[in-house]
């Protein structure tokens, strides 16, 4: 070390968190929300766009196309899902409340409560093929965390990692 040149630890921030990513890299909210794997980031879930073709709803990839993360654990692993999606459906069906109360008010006395429930229903009806997917997707980030090297990793690598 030269003289005169005092040694200053570079202290860094943390690079991945919840809330900021780098612009090429979406964040944990961001591709959730439009079923990405947890792992990546970046690869599509499912094997069809359209949450409402109800015959290919659910149908997924074995593997992750972009990282090659496997998508079903074990067998039977999706069972866990069906308390996702009724804990995401109740959370619709407060949310839908908590609108149509400021909106329109409930009370027992005009049916306001029927017609809140019947458009609820639909609503939530509505929202069903898209909830079943998300709650996959939740479900599998729970056991899957994010990797940012997975992205630069070939897929046949990580087959054979995940096996």
């Amino acid at each position: 070390m030269k003289a005169g040149r005092t040694f200053v630890p570079k202290i860094h921030a943390l690079k991945y968190n919840l809330f900021s990513m780098p612009a090429h890299e979406p964040s944990y909210l961001t591709a959730l929300l439009h079923l990405r794997c947890p792992r990546c980031r970046k690869g599509f879930l499912f094997r069809t766009a359209n949450p409402y073709k109800l015959n290919h709803t659910l149908d997924m990839h074995a593997h992750c196309p972009v990282c090659g993360q496997k998508t079903e654990l074990e067998t039977g692993f999706w069972y866990g899902t069906g308390y996702v999606s009724y804990a995401l459906s109740v959370a619709l069906s407060a949310f839908n409340l908590a609108w149509y109360w400021i909106f329109f008010g409930i009370s027992w006395k005009d049916n306001s409560i029927l017609y809140w429930l019947l458009i609820n229903a639909g609503i939530v009806l509505l929202a069903m093929p898209y909830l079943m997917r998300l709650s996959r997707v939740l479900y599998l980030s729970l056991f899957v965390h994010f990797d940012p090297q997975a992205i630069q990793q070939p897929a046949a690598s990580a087959h054979a990692s995940q096996t």
